[in-house]
This record gives C-alpha cells, sequence and structure tokens, in this order.
C-alpha cells in the first residue's frame, strides 16, 4: 500500500473515537477525504474481525454523493489494496444512491440529503457539509433514529450563516459532543501545502474569505437572501439548456457595460415553479456582445417576456429590444428605489416559497445572491445594496429578479385601438393597486390580455 501522508489535524480527527464527533473544516483542508478514510479504515478493522460496518454518506446533493465515493472512499480502498463491488442504483425511484461493498458484506453508501433518505437506514452516518443540506433541521429530525442503536454519527462543514442546523451544533454548550476545528491559517501551520496570500487574492471576496477559509459566521441579518433560504431553491437539474421543456421562457437582464457584469437570467415555468435553465454573464464587454447574447436566447427558448434593466446603459438597451422582439414582450424596469424594492420583495418571496430553481453547488453565483442587502436609511428609508467585488454587485440577484418579475408580474399595458368601445381604464387601474404597490406605476393605455394568459 502506498504511503498516505496525514496532517496533525486529520490524525487527531482519526484518533477521536467519540461516538458523536463534529468538525468545522476550511476549504481545501481535505476534510471529506479524511470523513472517507474514517469509514474506510473502520470498515476494514470490522472486515479483519469478522463483523460488518454499515456507513451511509449524507452529501449535499447527488454530486457531492459520487465524489464522496470515487474521490474518498474507492480512493482509499485502492490504496490499501481491498476488493470491493460498486453499485449505483436509484433510492425509491427518485435520487440516485451509490453503494461499495467489501468482501464480507460491510457496506458504505452515498446519496443525497434529504428527510427521507435521513429516515431509511439504521447505520452509522456521516453528514458531509451540514450547513449547506436543505432542510438541516428537518434531516436531523429524521436522523436520530438512525443512529440510535449506538451508531456513531460524524458531521463536518465549512460554516454556511447562522440559520442552519450545524450552526446550533457547533456553537452548543453541550459536552455531548466531540468538536473539532481548523482554519486554513492552522492548516498551513501544521503542513498543509497552500498559499495563504495568493488563495486570498485568487478569492477577492472578504466575506467569502472569512466565512469559507477563517471560518467566520456571517451575520446573516442584513443580507436579503440568507445561504440557508439560497440553499432551500438550489437543484441539480436547474442551469441546464438542454432540460428545457419547450415551455415559456421568461429572461432578466441586468445591464453592465464595463464595471460590473452584464447578466441575463433565463427561466422556464413549469406548473407553479420557475426552472432556471442558464445563466449567461458577460465582463467588460460591447453592446454587440450583449445583442448577439440575447437573439441567440430568443432562438433557443420560447421567450413570453424580456424584463431589463432600462437604468442608465439600459435606455438604449430597452429601446433596441422592444425595436426588435416588440414592445408587448420587452419591458424597460428603471431602477428607482422602488422599484428595486418591488423587485427585491417579489424575488425573495419566490425563493421563501420555493417557486424558483437555482443551479447547485456554484460558489460564484450564491455569494452574488447573498451579498444583496436591505439598508435602512437614516431617514427612515429603504435601499438595496451590494458590495462590489470581481464577482459581482449583485448583478446576478437583480437579474433573477428581473426574470421573475417577467414570468409574475402582468405584461405593462400598450397603446390599442380598441374595434367597440373603450375599455374604462381607471376601473381597470382600481382593480389592480398590486402593480401602483410594486412601484410599477399605476396603469394606463388598455391591456395586453395575451400577459394574463
Amino acid at each position: 500500500m502506498s504511503a498516505i501522508t496525514l496532517y496533525p489535524y486529520q490524525k487527531r480527527w482519526l484518533q477521536d473515537d467519540s461516538r458523536f464527533k463534529i468538525g468545522m473544516f476550511a476549504r481545501q483542508t481535505g476534510k471529506t477525504f479524511t470523513n472517507t478514510l474514517e469509514i474506510v479504515d473502520r470498515c476494514i478493522r470490522a472486515e479483519i474481525e469478522g463483523r460488518r460496518e454499515r456507513w451511509v454518506i449524507l452529501s449535499r446533493g447527488e454530486r457531492q454523493a459520487k465524489e464522496a465515493i470515487e474521490e474518498g472512499v474507492k480512493r482509499h480502498l485502492k490504496a490499501f489494496e481491498i476488493a470491493f463491488e460498486a453499485l449505483e442504483y436509484e433510492y425509491e425511484g427518485t435520487y440516485k444512491a451509490m453503494d461499495v461493498v467489501l468482501p464480507r458484506g460491510s457496506v458504505i453508501s452515498a446519496l443525497p440529503a434529504n428527510p427521507d433518505t435521513a429516515r431509511g437506514y439504521s447505520a452509522n452516518v456521516l453528514l458531509d457539509e451540514f450547513a449547506f443540506h436543505r432542510d438541516s433541521r428537518k434531516i436531523w429530525m429524521a436522523l436520530f433514529p438512525v443512529i440510535s442503536a449506538g451508531h456513531l454519527l460524524r458531521v463536518v462543514s465549512t460554516p454556511n450563516g447562522k440559520g442552519n442546523k450545524f450552526y446550533d451544533l457547533m456553537t452548543s454548550p453541550d459536552p455531548t459532543w466531540s468538536r473539532h476545528q481548523v482554519d486554513i491559517h492552522q492548516a498551513v501551520a501544521e503542513g498543509l501545502p497552500r498559499d495563504v496570500e495568493e488563495l486570498r487574492r485568487a478569492l477577492n471576496d472578504p466575506d467569502a474569505w472569512s466565512q469559507e477559509f477563517l471560518l467566520q459566521w456571517l451575520d446573516e441579518a442584513s443580507a436579503w437572501l440568507s445561504y440557508d433560504l439560497i440553499n432551500t431553491c438550489e437543484a441539480a437539474e436547474a442551469g441546464q439548456p438542454d432540460a428545457y421543456t419547450g415551455g415559456d421562457v421568461y429572461v432578466g437582464n441586468d445591464v453592465g457595460l464595463r464595471g460590473d457584469l452584464w447578466v441575463a437570467w433565463v427561466v422556464e415555468r413549469l406548473g407553479d415553479v420557475f426552472w432556471t435553465r442558464e445563466i449567461r454573464t458577460l465582463r467588460r464587454s460591447t453592446f454587440a456582445e450583449h445583442d448577439a447574447v440575447i437573439a441567440e436566447l430568443f432562438d433557443r427558448y420560447k421567450v413570453r417576456r424580456l424584463c431589463v434593466d432600462q437604468t442608465g446603459l439600459g435606455e438604449r438597451t430597452t429601446e433596441e429590444y422592444q425595436r426588435r422582439y416588440g414592445s408587448t414582450r420587452v419591458e424597460g424596469v428603471l431602477f428607482t428605489s422602488a422599484n428595486k424594492q418591488a423587485l427585491a420583495t417579489l424575488g425573495k418571496q419566490c425563493f421563501e416559497d420555493r417557486r424558483i430553481r437555482i443551479p447547485e453547488g456554484d460558489s460564484a453565483l450564491r455569494n452574488d445572491l447573498h451579498k444583496l442587502k436591505k439598508i435602512t436609511t437614516a431617514t427612515g428609508g429603504v435601499r438595496f445594496d451590494a458590495d462590489r467585488d470581481s464577482s459581482g454587485h449583485a448583478d446576478r440577484a437583480w437579474s433573477c429578479f428581473l426574470a421573475l418579475n417577467a414570468a409574475i408580474t402582468p405584461t405593462v399595458p400598450i397603446e390599442y385601438q380598441a374595434a367597440g368601445a373603450r375599455l374604462n381604464l381607471a376601473a381597470f387601474a382600481g382593480a389592480t393597486p398590486h402593480l401602483e404597490q410594486r412601484g410599477f406605476g399605476a396603469v394606463a393605455g388598455a391591456v395586453d390580455m395575451e400577459g394574463w394568459a
């Protein structure tokens, strides 16, 4: 067997035989490697002693579960030169799961975490990146019967704000748990070969650096979309253009030419849920490049409506797209304080109601959504703002909100020559106060009834 290099913090974890063990490790410090090594080591010892060991790894999603098996369990078994059989199957016809079976019957399973899968076994359990699990508290409630018969429980993650069960466990004074904590500086001091300053500069995001490498609990109070809320709307199938079913599509376009990102966010409506099909981003691009991407999206999808940030540079963009695609399909939205509050409120409601699905595991996207903050001014007013860095200025968040506005808000009225009696516009405006409440102005002119279908 080839030698495995272990750093002191990894050895401390492996030598800790506590039944309940929790660890908070910085990114790139080998937490999944270390935990899968412990699982494999315990299974091999059980096989030698004539016992069978049963382990279940509950990961954030299917991709992470597969990585735990491929890059962790299988890698260690090959290093130990232990034969095994690997199986992939559908768990209850819904989730992809993977089993690794050792010669004498020990089994290691990995699958996405949710309350249903947490109930399905009686085994030792590893909750990998638990702070990022959707419904972490429901998973926790479903999990305890699984390990109640004396099984071991391992919980590891990097921080993900304060709104999840991992935060509760890691900060509780309860001595039942054996706690381990290793930030990037400690890991490097104990031998991990990383250039800390190079990593920090390359990330170029103070909040992400504090959370994912320095293990700081970010204050979620001012974040408009908490990480926990973002987690609940992630899906492995989101963000895949090939998954488009041919239904109605809505596009939000946040316009940026130099400093900020240019973003087009595409959602398809399936029932009451808006599935992200793709998110196109450009930086330091030209109007011609913007126009080419929008033309490509209109060719690829059945675009019902496009909402564009009409502020500043967006004046030209809105006018051009209305000329090309029609004013009934393209709406410009001025980013006034009232309109931004209306967009942000609509967007947050969709996240809270889980009516949107966004790509899973995209750190740049997560950070950009999370950085948008609601700020109360000295005069009691409200404004929405975000720190500007290399990953954006909440440009993805605003394009997302614009896409949802395009999908949910009735089409803005257009000029219309009636064949008979004219519509009572005053009565219509009185019947639709929600448009004014959202900050989009009073209804004037006749209505494009197709937008209400």
